[in-house]
């Protein structure tokens, strides 16, 4: 392994948790769901859907199920891209969106 990826695997370590796991499958499920069965209410509720917030949004589902079901990829580029802080910090910002 390489030393990029160790540090990488260093800074995701805090967040490798079952709680934040759980939290993340639960804020991912339930934006899904959202989606699912009303959107355009729920594009609505977070002020719509742009050039920004879909790809975020859609990367930030991706990556919050491979973190919720604990897969860990081993090359430094995947890590980066499906981090925990990305997916858990967007799909935070989607629950305030939609509940205010």
């Amino acid at each position: 392994m390489s030393n990029l990826n160790h540090q990488i695997q260093s800074l995701h370590q805090p967040v490798d948790k079952t709680l934040f796991r759980v939290l993340s499958l639960l804020l991912g499920f339930m934006h899904v769901a959202l989606l699912m069965w009303e959107p355009q209410l729920y594009s609505e509720a977070i002020g719509g859907f742009n050039a920004i917030i879909a790809p975020l949004m859609i990367l930030a589902l991706c990556s919050n199920m491979i973190f919720g079901i604990g897969f860990k990829p081993h090359f430094w580029l995947w890590q980066l891209l499906f981090s925990p802080y990305l997916s858990l910090s967007v799909l935070g910002y989607l629950t305030i969106a939609y509940v205010l």
